[in-house]
């Protein structure tokens, strides 16, 4: 198998097949965090740490959308990978149809609600006033963006689903290329600042979704989008919702518990929010890296579900969490070892690297602990399960994190209080996580 082939899922070396399918996706997720701190590097070096922290403040709201848009893509993949895996090809062309609409609509949605309540949410979070422009400005214009996202998130499920994770890491990367380059016109050249690189991310965000979508209208067979013929079907929308909407809540959850962890933040003076945003770069890179492995836990699990391969279906989780594990140990040692030079990418003032690396200390330590939760909710979604992990996520991550926010770090009120809140939770969730997996498995496959 070459690399640049499509990967088959049911059959074949599992691990071998999981590696050459992450890859492509791990480069794909790393050119996502790449758009943002792209928009950072430059208003941070380029337009002072003002404008840093007026981005870095709007990342929390960013996500909140964004996330609830990934977890309807993973709705789409676990789908269109079951029937895939099970050679029905009429449910396959059914699902892509009623997906390209329903990711649509719903980001649509979410542009209209983000557009309308951005001034109101920072406002909720204590944004500091002399930040609190820039972060609006900056929201409003990204959110134009949410149907581009919408309808790349849409592609790129379908695409995985087939085993194609290699043409959605040329697409971004086109994208990026143009997001840097606007980046620096925008921000240099033109002066616009904060709305600089917001134009930037928006118009690279637009050109990712074209050239998907080119991409499936000429694709041949069961997975070929014809937008003439997109047409709700109720079966694959209420089994695209009831997987896509929990998996969108549960992204949205973790958003929200981390808007009152941003609330804890701007507690502090605005350097320690600055340095916040610059460190919180540090999170993207390992998640993301991490998240490809959970994709592909999700997509091997959900065709060899559809196949019927139970011995693969087993493995296929094993796999993913040993590679998710240590892939965030090497991360994090070293994002801890060239901290300094790392933060240095997106200020100059040496107070902010200061207060960046308080936060950078604890999570590099802290971001292989999270592995098996995500794993396990990955897994779950994989085998068609996905409201119960988002049950526990709302306990174990956002009730959790809340009450830690006005108990604990009310009464310490350090950074080390704020930030230790990531690994109790990560740890609570994950043993509660797994042990619904592994009902989950014995439930539909014995054992």
């Amino acid at each position: 198998m070459k690399w640049n082939s499509r990967v088959d899922m049911t059959e074949g070396p599992l691990t071998r097949g999981i590696v050459l399918f992450s890859l492509p996706l791990i480069a794909t997720n790393l050119l996502q965090v790449l758009f943002n701190m792209a928009d950072l590097a430059v208003v941070g070096r380029f337009a002072g740490a003002a404008a840093l922290g007026s981005v870095g403040s709007c990342v929390m709201l960013v996500n909140l959308f964004t996330g609830f848009l990934i977890g309807i893509g993973t709705g789409v993949n676990v789908v269109t990978a079951r029937f895939l895996g099970a050679g029905r090809e009429k449910d396959v062309s059914e699902t892509v149809h009623t997906s390209f609409l329903l990711c649509l609509m719903i980001s649509a949605a979410l542009l209209l609600f983000g557009e309308g309540l951005c001034h109101p949410m920072l406002r909720l979070l204590g944004t500091k006033d002399e930040l609190l422009e820039g972060a609006v400005l900056y929201l409003r214009i990204y959110y134009s963006g949410l149907p581009a996202l919408g309808v790349f998130n849409f592609g790129n499920a379908v695409l995985s689903a087939s085993g194609d994770t290699r043409r959605p890491l040329f697409y971004l990367a086109s994208a990026g290329v143009l997001n840097i380059g606007m980046n620096l016109f925008t921000v240099l050249v033109l002066k616009l600042g904060v709305a600089g690189v917001a134009i930037a991310s928006v118009a690279s965000q637009y050109l990712s979704a074209v050239l998907i979508l080119r991409a499936l209208t000429r694709e041949a067979g069961a997975v070929r989008l014809s937008v003439k013929d997109a047409a709700i079907q109720k079966g694959k929308a209420d089994m695209i919702l009831r997987l896509g909407i929990p998996s969108g809540g549960q992204n949205a959850i973790f958003s929200l518990a981390n808007l009152f962890v941003q609330y804890g933040v701007n507690s502090f003076d605005a350097i320690l929010v600055e340095g916040n945003a610059a460190a919180a770069n540090a999170d993207g890179i390992v998640y993301d890296v991490m998240a490809a492995f959970y994709a592909a836990c999700s997509s091997f699990m959900s065709s060899n579900y559809g196949a019927l391969r139970r011995e693969r279906i087993n493995r296929s989780f094993r796999i993913c969490l040993l590679l998710s594990f240590f892939s965030a140990v090497v991360l994090g040692a070293l994002l801890l070892c060239f901290g300094r030079e790392f933060l240095g990418l997106f200020a100059k003032e040496p107070e902010v690297v200061d207060a960046g690396m308080k936060r950078m200390r604890i999570m590099c330590c802290s971001y292989a602990v999270s592995s098996l939760m995500d794993c396990a909710i990955a897994a779950s979604r994989g085998l068609g399960r996905s409201f119960g992990p988002m049950l526990i996520v709302m306990l174990g991550s956002c009730v959790f994190r809340i009450v830690w926010v006005f108990t604990v770090f009310a009464h310490f009120h350090t950074v080390p209080s704020l930030y230790l809140l990531y690994v109790f939770s990560w740890t609570l969730t994950g043993i509660a996580e797994y042990a619904y997996y592994r009902r989950c498995r014995k439930s539909l496959l014995g054992g």
